[in-house]
């Protein structure tokens, strides 16, 4: 556990307000799976069983999850709040900080706070009817749209393939590029696809992902990727970036340097980022809005776009239902039998 972490939203609190002693002793300023571990010790459990609830409640807790709560907790103590806490506590640190965090960073705090007290089994305030009131207030005053990822679309896709050359980056590139879009990944995901993971058959390859941020127990999903029809092909990209990279191990995507020397070492999730808003600002398009998620964002609209039923459509991107795909529904659909169209 790292102690001592900064919150993104305010970098001024630098010190750590709890530290290696109190979370040895799972009190309630302890780390959410701390406390956990402390309700164990404080039964009839051996050590050798703390040790083992020790390891599979944080390995039950994705280390991101597990960070950004332990962030909102700092946070909440820092500005004077404690746990447990009371109801007008929590509204009251609501309106002091409406306005300076955004409203996703305060519904996320309400998250962290919530399962703090569900770990000590306290009863629980982030549900009373005064915290309730007091958030649905700060979204009506301050709620904005949330940001979403704009789609790199097909057409556009192709456009900046187009305008690629064929140095190692751009062999690697543009492989990334199409595997991203073909398969519907997030970018994490794309980053941790390993050769070991790739299936070739005679239509295409399958790609094995083994945990996903919807699949925290790693059950594992099979994606397929047929052969293109155009010669935008995503599986001869891939062979191609194999075979020039000589890769037949480990990671797929590796870090190229600025002297073309590919890494062992997979891209990181922010370096897919990267090469998205590179390549689309190097075809001469506007790069803000563009991100790692555009790629999957991109292929759901465009799917949508060309008549793939919904249920194809999530069958490659993972999601659990039409509710989910809602938004990429409503933008692919957007200009599909137009009233506007029809009367202009």
């Amino acid at each position: 556990m790292t102690f001592g972490l900064l919150t993104r939203d305010n970098p001024h609190l630098s010190r750590p307000t709890i530290g290696p002693e109190e979370v040895a002793k799972g009190g309630e300023n302890a780390p959410v799976e701390n406390q956990e571990i402390a309700l164990c010790r404080a039964s009839t459990c051996t050590k050798g069983v703390v040790d083992k609830v020790s390891s599979y409640i944080e390995a039950g807790i994705a280390p991101a999850t597990r960070r950004a709560y332990q962030s909102d907790l700092d946070h909440f103590r820092a500005w004077g709040g404690s746990v447990p806490a009371t109801d007008a506590q929590i509204a009251s640190y609501l309106a002091d900080q409406a306005g300076v965090l955004s409203v996703a960073t305060l519904t996320r705090r309400l998250a962290a706070l919530s399962v703090a007290h569900e770990a000590l089994k306290l009863s629980n305030p982030i549900g009373s009817p005064l915290v309730r009131a007091t958030m649905r207030g700060v979204r009506r005053e301050h709620g904005v749209a949330q940001r979403q990822a704009k789609p790199l679309l097909r057409d556009d896709l192709f456009d900046v393939l187009s305008k690629m050359g064929d140095r190692p980056k751009d062999i690697r590139d543009r492989a990334l590029l199409l595997i991203g879009f073909a398969s519907a990944l997030r970018r994490a995901e794309l980053c941790a696809i390993t050769v070991e993971g790739v299936e070739h058959a005679r239509q295409g390859i399958i790609i094995t992902i083994r945990r996903s941020k919807t699949d925290q127990e790693a059950a594992g999903r099979r994606i397929g990727i047929p052969f293109g029809r155009t010669k935008w092909c995503p599986v001869n990209a891939l062979n191609r970036w194999l075979s020039a990279a000589s890769i037949d191990a480990g990671p797929i995507f590796r870090r190229v340097d600025r002297h073309e020397r590919v890494s062992p070492d997979a891209m990181s999730p922010e370096a897919v980022c990267l090469v998205v808003r590179e390549r689309v600002a190097a075809a001469g398009f506007d790069p803000s809005g563009y991100s790692g998620h555009s790629l999957r964002a991109g292929f759901a609209t465009s799917a949508i776009q060309a008549g793939v039923p919904t249920l194809r459509v999530r069958a490659q991107t993972g999601h659990a239902s039409d509710v989910t795909l809602g938004r990429y529904i409503r933008d692919g659909e957007m200009f599909i039998g137009n009233a506007a169209g029809a009367l202009l």
